[in-house]
């Protein structure tokens, strides 16, 4: 009895793990593609490395996140200038369709 419990537990576990790994991807989720997928990668790394060599923006502060060419910037700056530039260089990165700019700023500045 004690076996038959404990190999039902493992083959349930077996069979549930490859749900629990793959369910939170985009591209199992048909949002998109492996294609647009290596395309936003290559476009997140485009705007990061822009961001590390402006003087304005600090790229280490920015999370960075692209679908489909949509991208996301959130984290923080320094100043609302570094807000602003940081939106101009995701927007002129080649592949980008929109941005969502949810830079904070510090407040009583």
């Amino acid at each position: 009895m004690k076996r038959t419990i404990a190999t039902l537990t493992i083959m349930t576990a077996i069979a549930v793990t490859p749900l629990v790994f793959t369910t939170g991807c985009a591209v199992t989720q048909g949002k998109e593609n492996a294609g647009a997928y290596a395309k936003d990668k290559e476009i997140e790394t485009k705007i990061k490395t822009s961001m590390y060599a402006d003087k304005t923006v600090k790229g280490t502060q920015v999370n960075i996140q692209s679908l489909n060419g949509v991208v996301q910037l959130s984290g923080f700056v320094d100043s609302q200038a570094a807000k602003e530039r940081a939106g101009q260089i995701a927007s002129s990165t080649k592949g980008v369709v929109q941005v969502y700019n949810n830079l904070l700023t510090p407040t009583g500045r």
